[in-house]
Order: structure tokens, then C-alpha cells, then sequence
């Protein structure tokens, strides 16, 4: 009881004591193993103060499932693998039912719903996932390959639904595409990365981020504010957020693959005529962004960049990050590691 927390108090027959009264409805997190493995997760139960000490706990059938499914998808985690509710999105995000997906990946009738409510997938069947969850080119060469799984009307339904995904966001696909091209030499975790694999989606969430805080936010600020965001999460947490790397340049760090970072399509970039006629970059805040990526402590380590650096200007920026042991210690074009950013001046 002492570590667990109360949601709720309800009526209803209560199994243990056999009469209807008020019993609480509480949460714990738990441990259980799962394929030979110790999965930490969050329980639901039914507490009756009526019972004796020994059994004063109870599940309904509903909530035993829901516990299993959290339990199942926090070994998912674990373990790098979509969850439940990740493939859920998958059929969702194309319109499909469960058959229809288990159909297009060429699996049994069944999987699908499955993998959703109790069953944890492989790993050959999670990379088949993975290759249609942000790739529609993808989902469209699986409907060719299991065409006869279909019929006719059913499958020119399908491939309707998946074309107008690529239509809405085939842009970013590729543009995505040409990012992870230019990290291809650098999917290896290591000290150029921050340890950290190269994540997009946090990338487009963390620029959106900052953006809705600081008004006058252009590419050559954006890019420090960046470092100093993944420096922060190195030091406190020996990882960092993005993934990227970054090359000491003149203008300061500038990461890998900026160009294209900039094309991202679930940005919102705008170019601007400054005062010099010169060609800016001014990025805003995405309109409906999915801030949901980033955890409690990355947006505190965003707030305080976008504290620090907030009403500096361009030129201002650059000069502070010039005089890093980073930059100095680093050569130009040179990989700036983030072991040398452990020794940044603090905020």
C-alpha cells in the first residue's frame, strides 16, 4: 500500500469480502519476468479494506489483461520493439483493420490482432513493422508482393490508402531518407554521437520546441542552441538527445546533414529577406507538433538553452560557443566529441 497510489474509489460486489461496498482502485509499479527477463511496469488492482491482510488484493479479468499488456510492452521497450499501441498507430495511419494488415505483410489472419493484445512480436516480424511504419513506398511493394491475399475492390482500396500517404508525407520520407544517408558512417554508438542513435522525430519535436519559445530563432542560432542542448543531456545523463554530430566550423558546431535538416517536411521554415537582403532561414513552431517524445527532463534541458540563449543574437552566439574548450581544443572540420563538451561553461 505504502508504494502504491490511489486513482479512484467505486461501489461495487467485491469478491473478497463478498458484499458491495467502496473499494479503491490503486496503481504500483511491479516487476515480473518475462522470457527469462525482469520487466518493470505499472499494475492496476482493487484494494478492499474488509479483507483479511493476507488477501486484500483483487483484478477484474479486464485489468489482468491490461497489466499483462503493459508488462508485455515494457519489455518491448526493453528490448527496442514497437509497442502494442505503436502498432495500433501502424494500422491506424493506413486505415487498415488488423486482417488487412496481417494480409499486406503476408502474415496469418490473426497476428496482427495478436501483437496488439497479448503476443510479443519476434524480431524479423517487428523489422517488418518498422520498414512500412514511415515508409508508404514500403506498405505499397508489400500490397504488389501479397496482391492475390486481397480481392480486387479490397485492394484498389488499400493501395488508394496508401497513396495518399505518400502524397501527404512522401516529402519528408525522403528527405528523411537523405538525413539517415548522411549518418550512414555513423550509426555505431560513440562519443562523436553522444551514444545515442540518430532520432528524427526528437530532432523535429525539440526545434518546434524551442521555436514556440524564442521568437527570433534562425538556422545559425538553431544550430548552438542544438549542441548546447545535447551537451546538457551528456552531462547529466551520459547520452545525448539527437544523435547528431557535429563538425567544428566557423560559424561554431554546425551537425552533419544541416542542409537537410533544414528540408525536414514536418518543419516549419520560412525564408526571409533580412535587413542586408540577405537570404535567412527563420524557423517556427510546427502547428500540431507531438511534444510527447520528449521526456520531463529533455524539455528541461531545453528551457534552460532557450534561457540562456534566448535574446542573443546570431553573432552572439557564435562568439560564446568560440570559446568552448570544445571548439578550441577541435580543428576545423573536425568531429567535436562530446567528451570534451563535458567541460562547457555552465548556465
Amino acid at each position: 500500500m505504502k508504494d502504491s497510489t490511489l486513482i479512484r474509489k467505486l461501489h461495487m460486489d467485491c469478491p473478497l469480502c463478498g458484499r458491495t461496498h467502496e473499494v479503491e482502485e490503486r496503481k504500483r509499479i511491479t516487476s515480473i519476468i518475462l522470457k527469462g527477463e525482469e520487466v518493470t511496469y505499472e499494475e492496476r488492482y482493487y484494494f478492499c479494506a474488509n479483507a483479511d491482510d493476507d488477501e486484500n488484493e483483487f483484478e477484474t479479468g479486464s485489468m489482468t489483461n491490461k497489466n499483462l499488456l503493459n508488462a508485455r510492452n515494457a519489455y518491448r521497450v526493453n528490448k527496442g520493439m514497437l509497442t502494442s499501441d505503436e502498432i495500433v498507430a501502424i494500422r491506424e495511419n493506413y486505415g487498415l483493420s488488423q486482417v488487412d494488415l496481417a494480409r499486406l505483410l503476408g502474415w496469418g489472419e490473426a497476428t496482427i490482432s495478436r501483437y496488439e493484445s497479448k503476443a510479443i512480436q519476434d524480431e524479423a516480424y517487428d523489422t517488418m513493422l518498422r520498414l512500412v511504419k514511415d515508409n508508404p513506398l514500403q506498405a505499397l511493394d508489400f500490397l504488389k508482393k501479397n496482391a492475390e491475399r486481397f480481392s480486387g475492390p479490397k485492394r484498389s482500396e488499400i493501395r488508394t490508402k496508401i497513396v495518399e500517404k505518400l502524397d501527404s508525407y512522401g516529402k519528408e520520407f525522403l528527405t528523411r531518407q537523405a538525413l539517415e544517408g548522411e549518418y550512414a558512417n555513423f550509426e555505431e554508438l560513440s562519443d562523436s554521437n553522444g551514444f545515442t542513435a540518430l532520432n528524427i522525430d526528437k530532432i523535429e519535436a525539440m526545434i518546434s520546441y524551442m521555436a514556440e519559445k524564442v521568437s527570433n530563432l534562425f538556422k545559425v542560432k538553431l544550430m548552438k542552441m542544438l549542441w548546447y542542448s545535447d551537451v546538457l543531456a551528456f552531462i547529466e545523463n551520459g547520452s545525448t538527445m539527437t544523435g547528431m554530430v557535429y563538425r567544428h566550423e566557423p560559424m561554431g558546431a554546425l551537425p552533419i546533414g544541416h542542409y537537410s535538416l533544414m528540408n525536414l517536411e514536418n518543419l516549419n521554415v520560412q525564408e526571409e529577406i533580412s535587413y542586408n537582403y540577405d537570404t535567412m532561414l527563420h524557423i517556427y513552431p510546427t502547428s500540431g507538433m507531438d511534444y510527447t517524445i520528449l521526456s520531463d527532463g529533455e524539455k528541461a534541458i531545453l528551457e534552460k538553452v532557450v534561457e540562456k540563449f534566448r535574446n542573443y543574437k546570431a553573432k552572439d552566439i557564435v562568439e560564446y560557443m568560440h570559446e568552448e574548450k570544445a571548439y578550441t581544443e577541435t580543428s576545423a572540420g573536425e568531429i567535436i566529441p562530446f567528451s570534451l563538451a563535458r567541460e562547457i561553461r555552465r548556465f
